[in-house]
């Protein structure tokens, strides 16, 4: 006989209850980002057969157009942005994920090429938009002391939800017929209208505001938005040296999500003997370190030496992954599984590092203003990355082999080191 589960007031199971986040605000978060990957999840599971099978386009067209739409995604970090700083984030982030909406649903209308592109290229912008503004609302609803560790509770729920979504598309991909690929994407749609509901119905921040050029924390109180002065000064984000030099090595170690996603399959089924599962153990193993250590890796990232620390650290393990993996070229089939898998491991620790220092500097470097401006250049940096890794990562790892694997991990180990002198640089402007 088990014993029976106990249920708190709220009807929740004990250990649910535990796992559930102390903080009611990351709770309310976290149930808006899984409600919101889970669609994601779903999306990209059944997204390139839609696109090529039931909208008919060719390989090529359909890497020419989600080129287009990541540029475009890049270029509208910045001006969402400053959106939020002006609006606020709550209203902004409401009506890009309801075009977002739109924009998804638009896609089951679609009967052209042109018609494709332009989609594609609206759902980019709202996208990388949104996600700015996300990162900016999160420092307007959070402590500043908890803010890294809450985006490290809500990245787990991403994975979580991301891979419950994955599960209901390869349900559709089984299934494989044009009204299930419709309905995946409409359920897609919908569930950024749930997300805009729940993201209108969260509570309103009335965070301080300051403008001009005396900036006290906590002084002057002035909503964003109003007074004249705001709509004549120019982006500060983009006028701070130093935080658009972390903003570029950031982004270098954000090549790490090409790696995994095109560099090791590329790898695996070009390179090596490793059977070809090995390809979705890779994934498998990197979504559970990512739910197992996330929360872990934000531990002394509280303080801008602390951060800075993580990224070189993790600059450095990330290298060392680049060549793990190289190592598994030629080895019998099972060996070169379990190098591959060793390697990706290695890489998903140095991902979780990463990624904590590099949310507490993008916040800290920032201070307490202007957060839609700093979060809008510093997401552009890493949407940039997201465009261009893969082109990049699968030539110097198909076109240079080991040679690429190293080059890379050199480019990953410079970018997490240079991280110090570029922090040191901001202490020296008084930041």
């Amino acid at each position: 006989m088990t014993a029976p589960v106990r249920a708190g007031a709220d009807g929740l199971p004990a250990a649910l209850r535990r796992r559930l986040h102390p903080d009611p605000t990351v709770r309310r978060l976290a149930g808006i980002t899984l409600v919101n990957t889970v669609g994601n999840g779903l999306s990209l599971a059944v997204a390139v057969l839609f696109f090529t099978r039931v909208l008919g386009l060719s390989a090529a067209q359909l890497g020419l157009g989600l080129t287009a739409a990541g540029l475009c995604g890049v270029i509208a970090s910045v001006p969402a942005g400053r959106a939020a700083d002006r609006w606020g984030a709550r209203r902004v982030l409401v009506a890009l994920v309801t075009a977002q909406a739109i924009g998804t649903a638009g896609y089951v209308l679609v009967r052209s090429y042109p018609a494709f592109v332009a989609l594609a290229c609206l759902v980019s912008a709202v996208d990388r938009g949104s996600a700015a503004v996300r990162n900016a609302l999160y420092a307007e609803v959070l402590p500043a002391d908890r803010r890294v560790e809450g985006r490290a509770y809500l990245r787990v729920v991403t994975n979580v939800g991301i891979c419950g979504g994955t599960a209901l598309g390869a349900i559709a991909l089984q299934l494989d017929t044009r009204p299930v690929y419709l309905t995946a994407i409409v359920a897609d749609a919908a569930s950024f209208v749930v997300v805009a509901v729940l993201f209108h119905r969260l509570a309103d921040p009335r965070r301080p505001a300051v403008f001009g050029p005396a900036r006290e924390v906590g002084v002057a109180t002035q909503p964003p938005g109003e007074g004249a002065e705001w709509g004549s000064r120019r982006n500060p984000a983009l006028r701070d040296g130093p935080f658009l030099a972390v903003t570029v090595l950031n982004a270098v170690l954000c090549l790490q999500f090409a790696v995994l996603e095109v560099g090791v399959p590329l790898w695996i089924v070009q390179e090596t003997e490793a059977p070809r599962i090995t390809v979705a153990g890779t994934l498998i193993v990197n979504t559970l370190l990512v739910i197992a250590l996330q929360m872990r890796a934000t531990r002394g990232t509280e303080e801008r030496s602390g951060a800075t620390r993580a990224c070189g650290r993790a600059g450095l393990v990330l290298a060392a992954s680049c060549l793990v993996i190289s190592f598994a070229h030629g080895l019998p089939a099972i060996l070169a599984a379990v190098v591959v898998l060793g390697g990706v491991a290695l890489q998903s620790l140095g991902e979780v590092v990463g990624q904590a220092g590099g949310w507490a500097l993008s916040y800290d470097l920032a201070g307490e203003r202007d957060h839609g401006a700093y979060q809008g250049v510093f997401n552009a940096g890493t949407a940039a990355a997201m465009m261009a890794g893969p082109a990049l990562v699968s030539t110097l790892v198909i076109g240079y082999g080991t040679t690429g694997w190293t080059v890379l991990g050199g480019l990953l180990a410079a970018a997490g080191l240079g991280m110090r002198p570029a922090v040191r640089w901001a202490g020296r402007r008084g930041r």
